[in-house]
């Protein structure tokens, strides 16, 4: 812009060149006010849709909402669904109303710093009622709801080819009911077209309607997460730095008994450089998991206690925890609470400069949030540069290069030179041969809280 000015003829011209001035002062101003975040490419954000018994016993759904929806920037949330779990409570979707408009009252704070924040009115569309009655007793001929509709909707959208996480926090049916009505209308080919399309994510298993939909759809992506909790703050970390945050931290309840045991569904998806969703086995914010799937993950015990029995589906396959459990989610635990706090500091100013913001991890040119993948051979030395990394705040970024052993399946002993600095040298063993290395790059800012980005590098050497 300023050599555009240099080399203008209008600045020759004394009427002109104030005129000029003034609007170059105003580009100015314009640009020291817009967030200096940047804008995530929609190819590196996971489309989501979340089933939700939020409003029952165990405030953790409503914990949960808050978290997800000040999260909305890195996932493209599509559908906000009222669900029952083993018992026909009453329909919820009205509760998920009062904490959208709860959140929404913030919306204009969290735009203020990140520009990929939907608006309110987006929100309030995407909240539906989902099934009447709980478990496979609401499934069925003239059964159809709201939610499974919307569900069926999100799925047959034209022009994106992303696939649709399907994410339950209470029961399964609200999903199977979706399904069964496309089984039931559509041709084969047409009904694999739609299975394929979609990723399940069940938190615990809260009703039979899931062992029903692995049964019935063999090949659909379902992954049945039981290391939910461990991960969480104290209480005293929550008030200090989630509640005190007024307006919106008010509204964030108190634990009863485990702090927002369904996060780590969207924290799979979250964009964030380290999660690759499509690969259950990698590893990230929500957990890692088999590679293979594998036959009767039974649901919470409550479900059998209810009068409902999963076997009568056997044999079903899911894709169940890795060996670690629910420590493949705490190994992040630190990072993922300055995250929320941050964004909880977000929703109380519009001043850019009063609050951290995420550092971005840059390897090489690429900029992106996806895996990186290079093919090497075996005793080879690859360097890898995130020198072009920056923090959008000004502030020092540290970074920290490491193997992360339990995705990998070499076993032995990989080194790294400069694994504190941007430039890691990376010394590819000589009996690698047909094993791959992952390498994750975090880069730290010195903000307040800290805030990590995150780079995957998944090496596979010939």
């Amino acid at each position: 812009m300023i050599e555009i000015f240099k080399l203008s003829v209008f600045s020759r011209v004394p009427v002109l060149k104030v005129f000029w001035l003034v609007i170059l002062a105003g580009y100015m101003m314009e640009c020291e006010c817009m967030p200096a975040g940047r804008s995530l490419r929609s190819s590196d954000k996971q489309r989501l849709i979340v089933t939700t018994d939020l409003g029952g016993a165990d405030p953790d759904d409503i914990q949960s909402m808050i978290h997800l929806l000040v999260c909305s920037d890195v996932i493209d949330i599509e559908g906000l669904i009222s669900s029952r779990a083993w018992v026909n409570d009453p329909d919820r979707a009205d509760l998920i109303r009062k904490y959208v408009e709860y959140v929404g009252e913030v919306l204009p704070n969290l735009k203020s710093h990140s520009s990929g924040f939907p608006d309110l009115d987006y929100l309030r569309s995407i909240v539906k009622s989902g099934q009447v009655k709980a478990h496979m007793d609401g499934v069925g001929e003239g059964k159809d709801s709201p939610g499974s509709e919307w569900i069926i909707k999100a799925v047959d959208k034209k022009g994106d080819k992303r696939p649709v996480w399907l994410v339950a926090w209470g029961g399964m049916n609200t999903i199977a009911q979706a399904l069964w009505k496309v089984s039931h209308t559509r041709s084969a080919a047409e009904v694999e077209e739609f299975v394929h399309k979609i990723r399940i994510y069940d938190v615990l298993g809260q009703d039979d309607a899931g062992a029903w939909i692995a049964k019935t759809f063999p090949d659909v992506f379902y992954i049945r997460v039981k290391g939910v909790y461990g991960w969480g703050p104290s209480d005293e970390w929550t008030q200090k730095n989630i509640q005190s945050c007024k307006q919106l931290g008010s509204h964030y309840p108190k634990r009863i008994w485990a702090t927002e045991g369904d996060s780590p569904s969207f924290f799979y998806v979250y964009a964030n450089g380290l999660n690759v969703p499509e690969c259950p086995d990698y590893g990230g914010w929500g957990g890692r998991f088999t590679s293979e799937k594998v036959s009767g993950i039974r649901s919470m015990d409550f479900v059998e206690k209810s009068g409902k029995d999963e076997t009568r589906f056997d044999p079903y396959y899911m894709y169940g925890d890795a060996p670690e459990g629910g420590n493949s989610i705490s190994r992040w635990k630190e990072h993922i609470w300055n995250d929320f706090a941050a964004r909880m500091l977000w929703t109380t100013t519009s001043d850019y400069k009063k609050v951290n913001h995420h550092p971005s991890a840059v390897v090489g040119r690429d900029s992106s949030l996806r895996c990186i993948r290079r093919k090497v051979h075996a005793g080879d030395d690859i360097v890898l540069d995130a020198s072009r990394s920056d923090d959008p705040d000004g502030d020092p970024v540290g970074f920290n290069w490491y193997v992360y052993q339990e995705p990998s399946t070499y076993c032995g002993v990989v080194m790294l030179e400069g694994e504190k600095s941007s430039c890691c040298r990376v010394k590819i063993p000589d009996d690698a041969s047909g094993k791959t290395i992952h390498l994750v790059l975090e880069v730290t800012d010195k903000g307040s809280p800290a805030l990590t980005a995150y780079r995957r590098v998944v090496i596979e050497v010939k």
